[in-house]
């Protein structure tokens, strides 16, 4: 499949994604109608994210439980506002056992509610507080429209699920898990996301505050990439999770949840990658550099073989994620373009004039062609590598930075914000009315994607109707 060119992103960015994601060995369409198949390469990229978010997680003082798939049609029932927002996507089990059932059971789209009944059990106590758990798994919303990673029926990630003796600490534990998402795409995942509080109409079903942070794609479509919720106490007075206070006062806790799922891979791919294929961070990638030893008959071979096995040791020794490439009967030409599709960080060629010379080619994935080759020494090449992969992490961010306020704008009126969300973001003062927002969907398909933490020191007039705002927020058109 590397051979097989992709449609160009400014033909038809859809398309490039969807064969991208197929013929980088990411996912694969699944039997069952938007489900999909997290093929190893995938996976293994999916493993380096939720890794370092669990040790996030766990260095804060969460700990991971599990609990069931499905959950009791009552229970969704019980919280008006969440059975709502859901109620268009959920998959339900009326048959088990060859019999109907007695009560309709849910696949869980979210957890809230089962994870409400049983902290209703576990807490009684200010002492039982704060409980902060964390689930990994994967969760069913019966989506229209599906995408491999953005958009599929059935997705994995971790729901953080928090309660809370009082609101102000609720609140913190939500914006501390914000700052851990903003972190990890800025550190790891190369994209500059932006923290912010959706507006109410966006905000999650159940919810008092919903933050989250938005990134921009290549297409300039916003991604909302991650989310942490402050529920106060409505969840708590739906599944009576009360608890006796320090004043031995029967109190409802206050409670939180947060996630980021396998979307990001999504994200990755559209802010990253290119026409060739796949780039991704080197802090991410599965295999940061590939070795490809390049030799015309034996007595080439066993020369180079001995000089690249020297250094696959030395990399893997030295904590680098290597791969050998030492496939027979398959040309180097085709070797590089099936890396490039993959998107590995580093390609390390080493052919008999290399072997002579004491010394190997690099080439970095996020600089095609002779621009991002180089030749250097074998000698001190463990170091040579782990600051290529450094350099080529901080380009990435710089790039996707870089393009990103390049393509947000300040419009001066409605009819330039018009204009300017259909290929790109609008910073905008707005006065937070629903009308406004409404007005705004409905002429552009733009939708309010938060209202950024950074403000500036003066309020203005909305974009939309003149009247006096406190606030500015972004506008764009999403996935």
């Amino acid at each position: 499949m590397a051979d097989e060119k992709l449609p160009t992103r400014a033909e038809n960015f859809a398309e490039w994604y969807n064969q991208l994601v197929l013929k980088a060995d990411l996912a694969d369409y699944a039997p069952v109608r938007g489900c999909m198949v997290v093929k190893p390469y995938g996976w293994a990229l999916w493993e380096n994210i939720t890794s370092w978010l669990d040790k996030e997680f766990k260095a804060t003082g969460h700990v991971n439980a599990a609990f069931p798939t499905l959950i009791p049609m009552s229970f969704f029932e019980k919280e008006k506002e969440h059975v709502e927002g859901f109620a268009p996507e959920l998959a339900v089990v009326t048959h088990g056992g060859g019999e109907e059932l007695e009560e309709k059971l849910v696949v869980r789209p979210t957890s809230e509610t089962i994870i409400g009944h049983m902290y209703a059990k576990w807490i009684k106590s200010w002492r039982d507080l704060p409980l902060l758990i964390v689930q990994w798994g994967s969760v069913l919303r019966w989506e229209i429209r599906t995408k491999l990673f953005l958009r599929t029926a059935e997705f994995y990630w971790h729901e953080g699920h928090t309660a809370h003796a009082d609101s102000d600490e609720a609140k913190e534990e939500m914006y501390r898990i914000l700052d851990i998402y903003e972190r990890f795409c800025y550190e790891l995942a190369a994209i500059p996301a932006i923290k912010g509080t959706k507006s109410e109409t966006e905000r999650f079903a159940g919810a008092q505050i919903t933050t989250s942070i938005e990134a921009m794609m290549w297409d300039k479509r916003a991604l909302q990439s991650g989310t942490s919720h402050y529920f106060g106490d409505n969840f708590a007075r739906a599944f009576e999770i009360q608890f006796l206070d320090r004043n031995n006062k029967l109190a409802y806790a206050q409670t939180t949840s947060w996630a980021i799922s396998s979307r990001i891979i999504g994200a990755l791919i559209m802010v990253h990658s290119d026409d060739q294929g796949l780039v991704l961070p080197p802090r991410l990638a599965p295999i940061q550099a590939v070795i490809v030893p390049i030799y015309k008959n034996d007595d080439e071979k066993s020369k180079v073989m001995a000089v690249a096995d020297r250094i696959f040791v030395e990399l893997k020794a030295a904590g680098i994620r290597i791969k050998m490439d030492d496939r027979e009967n398959i040309s180097s030409g085709f070797k590089f373009n099936d890396w490039e599709m993959r998107g590995v960080p580093v390609r390390i060629e080493i052919g008999p004039k290399d072997v002579e010379k004491n010394s190997v080619a690099l080439a970095r994935r996020d600089k095609p062609g002779k621009e991002g080759k180089s030749f250097v020494q074998q000698v001190g090449l463990t170091e040579s590598v782990k600051q290529l992969l450094v350099d080529i992490q901080a380009s990435l961010l710089k790039r996707a930075t870089e393009y990103r306020d390049a393509n947000i704008h300040d419009p001066k009126d409605y009819e330039e914000l018009k204009q300017v969300v259909q290929d790109g973001w609008a910073l905008s003062y707005w006065c937070e009315s629903k009308e406004c927002e409404a007005k705004v969907k409905e002429d552009t398909k733009a939708t309010t994607r938060n209202i950024p933490f950074e403000q500036p020191d003066h309020g203005g007039t909305c974009i939309v109707c003149g009247k006096p705002s406190k606030r500015k927020v972004y506008f764009a058109k999403a996935y």
